[in-house]
């Protein structure tokens, strides 16, 4: 048995960051149904006014969360396609700055500001720093192109929780940082992208195969990029 088996048998505590979107919801919903899991906390825009644009929204939440005591498992389920109407791009001809950049403050730079201020509530030991991430941020994987923004500011997320793992590591050898790919999963995210996808998810079905694929993660010094079948991803 692995430790982090033995911190899923135990009694544990869970923060869900993003908890009002489809995955953050169905996470909250496993983990209320874990009969070990003994809190989970949850944030997010619509309850807290948690602003990944806004540093001091991300910092007073960390602050708040401080006083509950050590954490187990945190998952970020934070994460934007569209962003200001604007989706994906098909070619270089639809780039535009100032989306680029929004999609670099919602999907890197936040993030990575979420992790510094949640990342010291938990626990000493066996933990886990879970972050939603895409295999289109996989540079070896691309094999289409398009979709500059959102894959290299997945790109650069990943790169983020890789740099953040070999750090935190130094003081947790046994804390996981975890970048999780979920599949195409029916929300408000996917929606208008998912008339072609041959296996479409349900939240639920997302998040069942990222909590085994979290159970099982070996130990291993660095981040984890692992999609919701357990497979690893190459960066």
């Amino acid at each position: 048995m692995n430790d982090l088996t033995s911190l899923f048998d135990r009694p544990y505590r869970a923060l869900v960051l993003g908890a009002s979107g489809a995955i953050g919801h169905a996470f909250v919903q496993a983990f209320q149904a874990d009969a070990h899991c003994t809190h989970v906390e949850t944030i997010s825009r619509s309850a807290q006014g948690f602003d990944l644009l806004d540093a001091n929204t991300i910092r007073q939440q960390a602050a708040r969360c401080q006083a509950m005591g050590p954490l187990d498992v945190i998952i970020d389920a934070t994460g934007a396609l569209t962003l200001d109407g604007i989706g994906p791009e098909k070619s270089l001809a639809s780039v535009q700055e100032d989306a680029l950049l929004r999609q670099f403050q919602v999907n890197a730079v936040g993030p990575l500001l979420a992790l510094r201020h949640f990342a010291p509530l938990l626990a000493n030991g066996p933990s886990i720093y879970a972050k939603l991430s895409a295999r289109v941020g996989s540079i070896s994987d691309n094999q289409k192109g398009g979709w500059y923004g959102y894959r290299a500011a997945k790109a650069a997320l990943n790169m983020y929780l890789q740099t953040a793992a070999i750090e935190l590591q130094r003081k947790n050898p046994a804390l996981r940082v975890v970048a999780l790919q979920p599949g195409t999963v029916r929300s408000e995210l996917s929606k208008m992208f998912t008339a072609s996808v041959p296996q479409l998810l349900e939240p639920h079905e997302s998040v069942a195969g990222m909590w085994s694929a979290l159970r099982s993660l070996p130990v291993k010094a660095g981040a984890s990029f692992v999609d919701y079948k357990g497979e690893h991803i190459g960066w």
